[in-house]
This record gives C-alpha cells, sequence and structure tokens, in this order.
C-alpha cells in the first residue's frame, strides 16, 4: 500500500494497477489507499462489475448525467462531460483527482478507452484493481506497455507470511501443523484466511492447550464469516457463473464435458481465466474448485430440492462408468446429501475411498448405512478405522469386539484384528484383553493366524530378539515374492525394533526394509502399516546415528500424505523431536517435542504419548523451564500405558530428567539402578543410550562401561561415541582436539562439543593456556551450531567457566531487545514466572538491580 501511495503522491506515473486473483486483497488496498489520499486529493470511485460489462459507458453514468441520450454514447461526449465534472470537483478546493477504480477487468471497451484517454491527458490519476485473468482490457493494458502506468501484483500469502499472520494473530505458541493446516485450508487468501480464523474461534476448532495453538479438528466450511465472503463473491457473479460454481462444488472433481454442456463453454473459459475453477488434466478433464473449503462453503448455500434438481441435471449429462477416485466418491456424498437411495455395493466403494483419503467423517456416515448383511461386518470395521483415526479409541474398540470374528476369513482380517489391539492398547487395556478373546475362541474353531498374529504382538512387546528373528526366517522361508502379507509386514517391523533396541540397527534396518517391500499391495489397508513400518524404519537410523536419513524418511512420508497429517502429524513430530534430542539440539528438540507431545494428546494412533511425555520432561529439565518439567511429569505419570517396548527408555529419560531437576542424586541412582536390570542387560542399544545420559549428567564413572557396550553396537552414533570415550580415558589434549575435529566432521557435533570441553581442561592443567583458549572457541562454535550458546555442558564444570546458562542467556538477549516478560515467555514457550526467576538469578550473577543495567553487564 505504501508503495502505491507513493507512486501517485511522485507523479512518476499516471495510473497504478493493482493486478491480484480473487479475495487476494485488491479491494482492501484500493480502500486503504483511499483512506489514506482522501486529505490530499479529490477521490472518485468507479465499481465495475459483471452485469455492466456489456454496456457501453455503464460505469460512467454518475459523471454523464447531463447528457442527452445520443450523446451518452458517443467517446467525445462523455470525455467531455468527465472533464467538465472533474474541472468542478477541482474548483471546490484545488486538489488533483484520484480516480479508483474496482474489478476493472469488467470494464467494458468503451468505458476502457475513455480512462485511458482520461490518464493520458493527465486529467486525473488513476488506481485500478484487476484480476490477472482475463485481465485488464486492451485499452488501459496499453498503458502499460508504452510506461504510463506501473503494474504492483499482489500474490497470495506464503507459508512464512501465514505463521507471520498467526503469531501476530494468536497470543501463545503455533506449531508447524497449525501453520501447515491453516495455509492449504486458505490458500494463502488473506480474505478466506481471515475467515477461518474466526469461524475456527468461534466453533472451538482453534484451541490453545498449555499455550500451544491446536486444531482439534477439521476447519470449518460452514462458518458466519466464510459464508459471507461466498455470499459477497456470488453478488458479484453473473446467474450463469453462480450456477456453474455451484454444480463443480457440487459434483467436483466433475468432467469438464458435462459443466459446459449445462453452463455452456465460454463460461467455463470465464471460471477458468479468473481462477476460481482449476482442470485436472485426464481422460476425461475434470473441474474442481480452487479451493476446497470454499467448495463447501458454497455447498452450504444450497437448498436440498435446488441440489436435487443440480444432481438431475449432471446425471443427465454424465457417464457414471467414468467416475472414479474422488469424483466417485462425491457423487455418493451428493446422492445421500439429496436422500437418494445407493446400492450398498456402491456406499461400500465409497467408503473405501473416503478412509483411504482421510475423510474420516464421511467414510463413517457412509458405512453406517450399509445394511446388506455380507457387508455389515466389514462396514463396521470401516467406521472402527475412522474412529480411530479421529482418536475416539473406545468407540472404534466397542466396534471392532463386534466385527473382528465375521472377518476372520476375509483377507482385511490381520489387519482388523490388528487395528483391534491397538485400540484396546490405546485405552489402556494390555494385549491379554484381545489375546485371551481371541484364543476362546480359537478353541471353538478360529483361524491359526489369529494366535501367530498375536504371538508375534507379544514377541515385540517383550523385545524378544531371538524369537522374533526365528519367526521371520520362518515367514522368509515360505513366503512369495508378491509381497503384501500381513503377518511378515507386522514381524519384519517388531523385529527391526528389535534389533535396533539390541544394538543391532544395521540388521534391524534390513527387517524394516523388507517390512517396507511387504508395503504396495497393502495400501488402503485397515490397519495403518506404512505408519507402522515408517516409525521402525526411522528408529534404526537413529540408533545407527543417520540423523539425515531419519529426517529424510520423515520428509518423504509428509510430503507423499497430506491427507494422513491430522492423525499421525504428532507421531511423525516425536521422531523429529527424538531425532533432535540424540543430535544435542536441546532447544529446537524442545519446541518440537512440546507441539508433538499436545498432538499426540489428542490423537496417538502409534501409542506414542507416554514415551513423547517423557521425551519432553527430558528436553524442559535439561533446559531449565521447572513448570513445564513439572506438568510433562505429570501428564508422563497420568498417561496410559504405552507401546511396552518403550517403557525402558521413557523410563530412563524420566529418571534423567528428575536429576537434572532435583539435583539429588536419586535420578542418577534411578538410572544407575535400572542398567543393572535383567531388561536393560539385555538390549545393549537401549543401554548404550542409557550409559549416555549418566554421562550427561556427569558420571564419569559409566565411561568404561561406555566403551565395552559401545564395541557391541552397530552404527555410527556407537562408534562416535566409543572413539569419544576412549579419548576421554586417556586425556590426552592433542588427541581430544583431533578427535573432537573428527567428531564434528562426521556430524555428531554435540559429542565434538564434550571433546573441546574436556580437551580445554587438559591442556589448561597441563599449562597450555592459549591452546586451551583454543578449544574453548572450537565448543563455543558447537554451541552456536547447535543453537546451545553458553550451555553448561556435561564436562564443562572443570573448563573456564561461563557466567549464564543458556536459558539465562536466551531470555536476557530478549529482555534487552525491550521484549515484556509474557513475550519472552510466548517465544521461549515456557511460562511468565519461569521468565521472572532466570532475570532475577540472572541480576544476582551479574550484580545488576534492573533490566537497565543488563546490557553493559554481560559478558563479552
Amino acid at each position: 500500500m505504501d508503495r502505491i501511495c507513493n507512486l501517485v503522491r511522485n507523479g512518476t506515473h499516471r495510473a497504478v494497477f493493482v493486478m491480484a486473483g480473487p479475495g487476494i486483497g485488491k479491494s482492501a488496498v484500493t480502500d486503504a489507499v483511499t483512506e489514506r489520499l482522501a486529505g490530499s486529493m479529490s477521490v472518485l470511485r468507479i465499481h465495475a462489475s459483471s452485469a455492466l460489462a456489456g454496456v457501453p459507458f455503464g460505469v460512467l453514468t454518475p459523471y454523464t448525467g447531463e447528457l442527452t441520450a445520443e450523446e451518452s454514447v458517443s467517446p467525445v461526449a462523455v470525455l467531455r462531460s468527465m472533464w467538465s465534472y472533474f474541472e468542478k470537483l477541482k474548483g471546490g478546493n484545488g486538489a488533483a483527482v484520484l480516480l479508483v477504480v474496482d474489478d476493472a477487468h469488467h470494464l467494458d471497451d468503451a468505458s476502457a478507452g475513455v480512462l485511458a484517454e482520461v490518464i493520458s491527458a493527465g486529467w486525473a490519476t488513476v488506481v485500478a484493481a484487476a484480476r490477472p485473468r482475463p485481465g485488464l482490457p486492451q485499452p488501459l493494458d496499453q498503458l502499460w506497455y508504452d510506461g504510463l502506468a506501473e503494474r504492483v501484483d499482489l500474490r497470495p500469502l506464503n507459508r512464512e507470511q501465514i505463521e507471520e499472520v498467526l503469531a501476530h494473530a494468536l497470543d501463545g505458541t503455533v506449531p508447524d501443523a497449525t501453520v501447515d493446516a491453516i495455509w492449504t485450508a486458505s490458500g494463502g487468501n488473506p480474505r478466506i484466511l481471515d475467515a477461518l480464523l474466526h469461524d475456527a474461534a468461534e466453533t472451538g476448532v482453534l484451541a490453545k492447550r498449555n499455550g500451544i495453538w491446536m486444531l482439534l479438528g477439521s476447519l470449518p466450511a460452514d462458518g458466519a464469516r466464510l459464508a459471507a465472503v461466498v455470499a459477497k463473491d456470488h453478488l458479484r457473479r453473473a446467474p450463469e457463473e453462480q450456477e456453474a460454481l455451484k454444480l463443480i462444488a457440487l459434483a467436483g472433481p466433475v468432467g469438464r464435458k458435462v459443466i459446459e454442456d449445462i453452463s455452456g463453454a465460454a463460461v467455463v473459459r470465464s471460471l477458468l481465466d479468473q481462477q476460481m475453477v482449476v482442470e485436472t488434466a485426464g481422460i476425461p478433464a475434470e473441474l474442481s474448485l480452487w479451493n476446497g473449503l470454499f467448495a463447501g462453503a458454497i455447498r452450504n448455500t444450497v437448498s436440498v430440492s435446488r441440489s436435487l434438481q443440480l444432481l438431475e441435471k449432471v446425471k443427465a449429462h454424465q457417464d457414471v462408468a467414468q467416475l472414479h477416485g474422488e469424483g466417485r466418491l462425491r457423487s455418493v456424498e451428493w446422492a445421500l446429501e439429496c436422500g437418494v437411495r445407493v446400492s450398498d455395493d456402491e456406499l461400500m466403494a465409497a467408503a473405501k475411498e473416503a478412509l483411504l483419503r482421510f475423510r474420516n467423517h464421511s467414510a463413517r456416515s457412509i458405512a453406517a448405512r450399509i445394511h446388506h448383511p455380507p457387508l455389515v461386518a466389514l462396514a463396521q470395521a470401516i467406521q472402527a478405522r475412522a474412529l480411530y483415526n479421529e482418536g475416539a479409541y473406545q468407540e472404534a474398540a466397542a466396534l471392532l469386539d463386534t466385527c473382528w470374528l465375521p472377518l476372520a476369513g476375509d483377507p482385511e482380517g490381520p489387519a482388523v484384528l490388528l487395528l483391534r489391539v491397538s485400540a484396546h492398547q490405546a485405552i489402556g487395556h494390555p494385549l491379554g484383553v484381545v489375546a485371551d478373546d481371541v484364543e476362546m475362541h480359537a478353541a471353538a474353531g478360529g483361524q491359526g493366524w489369529q494366535e501367530e498374529l498375536l504371538h508375534l504382538l507379544q514377541l515385540g512387546a517383550e523385545v524378544n530378539v531371538q524369537a522374533l528373528n526365528d519367526a521371520v526366517d520362518a515367514m522368509r522361508e515360505r513366503s512369495t515374492d508378491a509381497g503384501g502379507d500381513p503377518l511378515r509386514a507386522l514381524a519384519e517391523g517388531l523385529l527391526a525394533h528389535a534389533l535396533a533396541s539390541a544394538g543391532r540397527p544395521v540388521q534391524g534396518l534390513e527387517a524394516a526394509l523388507q517390512a517396507a517391500s511387504e508395503l504396495p499391495p497393502l495400501e488402503g489397508s485397515l490397519f495403518f502399516f506404512p505408519e507402522f513400518v515408517l516409525g521402525r524404519l526411522v528408529s534404526d537410523y537413529l540408533a545407527m546415528g543417520e540423523w539425515e536419513s531419519a529426517e529424510r524418511e520423515i520428509n518423504h512420508y509428509a510430503a507423499g500424505n497430506a491427507a494422513a497429517a491430522a492423525t499421525f502429524h504428532g507421531s511423525l513430530e516425536l521422531l523429529r523431536g527424538y531425532s533432535l534430542l540424540r543430535q544435542g539440539r536441546m532447544e529446537r528438540a524442545y519446541q518440537v517435542l512440546l507441539p508433538a507431545v499436545e498432538a499426540l494428546r489428542l490423537n496417538d494412533p502409534l501409542q506414542l504419548y507416554r514415551f513423547g511425555t517423557a521425551l519432553g520432561f527430558y528436553a524442559a529439565a535439561r533446559l531449565g523451564d521447572t513448570d513445564q518439567s513439572r506438568r510433562l511429569e505429570q501428564d508422563h505419570k497420568d498417561a496410559d500405558t504405552g507401546w511396552p517396548a518403550h517403557d525402558l527408555l521413557a523410563e530412563a529419560y524420566v529418571s534423567a530428567a528428575a536429576e537434572y531437576l532435583a539435583r539429588d542424586g536419586k535420578g542418577l541412582a534411578a538410572l544407575q539402578t535400572l542398567m543393572t536390570t535383567t531388561e536393560a542387560s539385555a538390549r545393549t542399544g537401549n543401554l548404550l543410550e542409557v550409559f549416555a545420559m549418566c554421562w550427561d549428567l556427569g558420571d564419569p564413572s559409566v565411561v568404561p562401561m561406555v566403551q565395552a557396550a559401545a564395541r557391541g553396537v552397530e552404527g555410527r552414533w556407537a562408534e562416535a561415541l566409543l572413539t569419544l570415550a576412549t579419548a576421554w580415558e586417556a586425556a590426552d589434549g592433542d588427541n581430544l582436539m583431533a578427535t573432537a575435529a573428527s567428531l564434528e566432521e562426521a556430524g555428531f557435533v554435540n559429542l565434538a562439543r564434550e571433546a573441546y570441553a574436556r580437551a580445554s581442561t587438559v591442556l589448561e592443567q597441563s599449562g597450555e593456556r592459549r591452546r586451551s583458549r583454543q578449544a574453548v572457541a572450537q565448543r563455543e562454535k558447537c554451541d552456536h551450531e547447535l543453537g546451545e550458546r553458553f550451555r553448561e555442558g556435561r564436562f564443562i564444570a572443570a573448563a573456564p567457566a561461563v557466567r549464564l546458562t543458556r536459558r539465562e542467556q536466551d531470555i536476557v538477549e530478549l529482555a534487552v531487545q525491550g521484549l515484556t516478560d509474557r513475550e519472552i515467555a510466548q517465544r521461549l514457550m515456557v511460562s511468565v514466572r519461569t521468565v521472572e526467576g532466570h532475570l532475577y538469578r540472572t541480576y544476582v550473577k551479574l550484580g545488576v538491580r534492573s533490566r537497565d543495567e543488563l546490557e553493559s553487564a554481560l559478558p563479552r
């Protein structure tokens, strides 16, 4: 807006053309320009419209009222009349004339020609807003080519801009998942964004949980603000365009030829030019509304009786045999909305399609209408999976208890039983609850695979590597190359996790990849095999220390499965946060883990919430955030039992976190006790991670244990930890510096930091102060790369003192910038009380009494 005002004031151009798609903010910009310049210029407004587009000089009528009927169609007479109007206006206050034209793409050619003459003659400055397609009429467009006009293009908001808007509008932390969902739903359109935010807040879909803004459901398409946006857009359109938009919204994606046959090819081309609809290439080519929520809002404006009339129109021109995917699903949804009967076979196909697209409400409502006895059990299973996707585990378990047995002989039988076990475990029931029921029916002639499946799950919960390995070997011998065996996918995935826990993640990765090879034929299964295998694949990469490979797998899944985000985003973010934590990027891990825990609180399909609270508790304690630590600790205590294979590490992280909070030795003692258990001894990979936690807490007695365990663990992380432990024990300054450099180059920056810290201490003790300072500088470089400046590392106690902790430094830096305690708390995702406590301790350390003295007292 400032740029446009400056162009008008400077007089460098006689016209400014503001170009943008529908809803991007053209009208808001012209309104703001009008308000800004009204004090220094005489402002006139012209509102073009599709209704007047066919009337020569129709939009100029307010300025040609004194002309006769014959003169009103003469360009010369119209120009003379406008000149007279401008002169009278200038005679009043002498101010220059600013002519603001809204929807200039609707100007008729005659009016556009007159305005071009007005601009060329310098009688007025023109600010015209228009859509890029169909664009400005030729006379105005020519002015831009001739250099007499400047063009300003407004673009949809990108993700970063949406994030800025949300950060400004919402008081608290807005996680990536919320930003992504709102950005995708709004399409970057400011008008729709504003409507969505108001409607979502009004309905409670957008809610603040523990300081984090979460989406508790799908963004509403029936909100009052969005309805107003749709109504305003419709009022600007010709009736034939309104009708076509309703048809496409109700039927879309729908064949282009179908709409052309009903509404005319010219109307379709116009809507495509205006970017109100998009075309998908194919046979046949299909049309959809540019925005899904906008389409939903249009559907809500159509009465059932009118919708039925439009449905009959479409059916008369549509070849049902060509419907597929989304189009087939939408045709069934539309028929049901109109009360039209649909066969059970069609309902089943549509319910499966809705479930595949994570349209959970639609899948449930369609499947619930299926009454043909042979299909009822499968329909109930579809409803159960949709409920499971939504986090309604109690309802899902109840349905699965009813339908699993009739589906025992169905190809979906294993998936349904797995889903049943998962639903019961999600509500705190142990595996035995389902196992006992299955065993009872097995005695009455059940399927043999059921006992095998439950046995595999039990072995996985126990992390029984040998038994799982034997089971997988047997399956590999009898399997074909076709893939699609659900039991083998399950067994390979469980083995992959068990091998990683046992310190054999390289072998575990091979098992995970074998599990992945079974997935293509299982696409659309009622169990979440892809996500189950992804979790094991990422866990193996993390156990190996292959951080980038783990991130790549997470990103690859997220990019290809956007529809699954609402269900599995919390699980993916937990894995991402765990990776960051393992890398020592504690601040970033904390920022990822807190929203992940809140997401898992709502929806925890992979049963990671309890493990997530342990990781969040640990990260919060490491960073000194006492309030969040206490809350997460309580969350962990209150959590239902998660996947049992995670319990050992969860207990370790909770014990370590308690030690960071209290520093009373109890947490460290609990870790030392845990290390001696039979369970830990059998899981060398997990045990090495526990040793690392103890070492982090400043217990050097574990260094020999680290060396012994690391030698038996596969992967780069264990190798790097062994290298550090060996150099640590040798206590040779030169060797420690070389070790640190090699660890840094290998990507283990947190381990390199500790090697530099140890080197600085050893070199200082041997009198090599210059080299000791070099080691400190290198350590601080690692801190900076990790985002952990001024952190007091695990071995830094004997190194040159650091005046402020990392958290204190972060808070002080923001305080010096002028942020209030509340603003600092929001920025760092901590409580105001935590900020106040850190500032108080900082004042004491630095010997100051107020914020005004902070900057000068900070360490240089």
